[in-house]
């Protein structure tokens, strides 16, 4: 991979004393490679320059090195503590020094059922969406494209599951979504996330999660990348309860990292911001990337799905699909969620006298899925990487003839599901396909064909 342009280099934070320990990343073909401080919500806090921080209070009459304290927050301040997220940013100008805001185009990206159209209840399937050539230069914002969603983002429910497909960096462009917070799944090629609260890299195999509000930028590692992203207008999404499973398992709180504190030259801007399913911008003289230090528990987060604890049966039968949740947003009946997003990574079968491979199931939530390399075992053709899958509510699913046949007739020894990682969004919602879902090229038109082989063999 080519290395991150050098706008992508800002002034980050050294190690102090009052900061946690950062954790280091493992090697990336990058121009640096980051500090990242470890958990999923902590209280954290980093200074980019020794002293920035306030020490014992959040707004002095004067901060130190003259910087302005802004509160950034993430939930109503009345929020039960254990879900209250919020952040002090301690800039050097603050965010309202901006212009106003003009209509932004942006016709691909759009949001909630309201954006969607009409179809039947039949399995819908996408072969891998093309990338932009290199005559149309598109950077992350240009190549998003909406590709399923439910809810309202004004009713705070819902989400939308989207496609990225760009060739070029943002240059002195940024975004702010209001309507959500966005889960990046990257498929092809690495990103550079330049945020309010510091730097991440991220590659396929890991994720990254903005919350709703925070300012960032995308930069390419490379020529081109291609990745999937949830928008999520619900309740923010956190850990999973464990239960049974005890205090360890699943996606390990230690294992997410926050960014350290970063900050860049003085440069103007175009802030992208999206609200109510609409896009502005405007221009500003000030970067949105001025934040010398900040403390709190409302950050962009990354992690690497190859942490992820597989639980799974070690004696018989397929165990249900929740046990590979990594995040859940929780709607407001318990149990059944907004949106879990849910992996299918490398691990070992070994139940005996069990048809491995996933069931064939109708389901009450509605299925999105993707593939970020290998093969999945239920659809060993023509579900490819870079594709997607929809099984909306109650629609009928499952292994194709192919897996069936090799499944009901495989030796039952233990085996390895190597170099793969699938993934899923579910949600309690239905889903409506945009037009550009329908219409954009990628839709495989014969997707229920895979089942077409499955004869009536009753032999009673």
């Amino acid at each position: 991979m080519n290395a991150p342009p050098t706008s992508t280099t800002l002034n980050t934070s050294s190690s102090s004393p009052s900061a946690p320990a950062a954790t280091q990343a493992p090697e990336r073909d990058t121009a640096q490679t980051l500090r990242y401080q470890s958990g999923f919500g902590n209280q954290f806090e980093t200074e980019a320059v020794p002293g920035a921080l306030p020490k014992g209070r959040n707004s002095p009459q004067r901060a130190p090195l003259d910087l302005y304290p802004e509160l950034l927050s993430g939930s109503a301040f009345t929020a039960p503590r254990v879900e209250n997220r919020r952040t002090w940013l301690y800039r050097r100008q603050p965010s309202v020094v901006t212009s106003p805001f003009k209509p932004f185009h942006a016709p691909l990206w759009t949001t909630g059922a309201a954006g969607g159209v009409s179809v039947p209840p039949d399995p819908l399937r996408w072969h891998p969406f093309p990338l932009p050539d290199a005559q149309t230069p598109t950077d992350f914002v240009e190549g998003l494209r909406t590709l399923v969603a439910n809810g309202d983002p004004d009713a705070q429910t819902g989400m939308a599951a989207l496609v990225y497909l760009c060739n070029r960096s943002m240059h002195q462009r940024a975004l702010l979504n209001a309507d959500g917070e966005m889960l990046i799944v990257p498929q092809l090629g690495g990103l550079r996330l330049v945020t309010e609260m510091g730097l991440l890299d991220v590659v396929p195999g890991e994720i990254a999660l903005i919350p709703r509000g925070v300012t960032f930028r995308v930069d390419l590692h490379g020529a081109q990348a291609r990745g999937y992203i949830c928008e999520n207008y619900g309740a923010a999404f956190r850990l999973p309860e464990l239960g049974p499973i005890g205090s360890n398992g699943l996606a390990n709180p230690r294992d997410f990292l926050a960014p350290v504190a970063a900050h860049e030259a003085q440069q103007p801007y175009e802030v992208i911001r999206k609200v109510g399913g609409e896009l502005w911008h405007n221009e500003q003289a000030a970067t949105p990337f001025n934040v010398v230090a900040w403390h709190g528990n409302l950050t962009p987060l990354k992690y690497d799905t190859a942490h992820f604890m597989t639980i799974g049966s070690i004696s018989f039968d397929h165990p249900d699909p929740s046990i590979f949740t990594v995040l859940t947003s929780p709607s407001d009946t318990a149990g059944t969620a907004n949106c879990d997003f849910v992996i299918f990574p490398p691990r070992w079968l070994v139940q005996e006298d069990t048809f491995r491979p996933p069931w064939y199931h109708r389901n009450v939530m509605s299925e999105f899925m993707g593939l970020i390399h290998g093969q999945y075992d239920a659809k060993p053709e023509g579900f490819r990487p870079g594709g997607a899958s929809l099984h909306n509510c109650l629609v009928p699913h499952g292994p194709d003839t192919e897996a069936f046949t090799a499944a009901s007739t495989r030796d039952l020894t233990p085996q390895k599901l190597d170099h793969t990682l699938a993934f899923m969004f579910e949600s309690r919602w239905r889903f409506r396909p945009s037009a550009y879902a329908l219409q954009g090229g990628a839709l495989d038109t014969r997707y229920a064909a895979c089942w077409a082989g499955l004869q009536d063999q009753f032999k009673g």
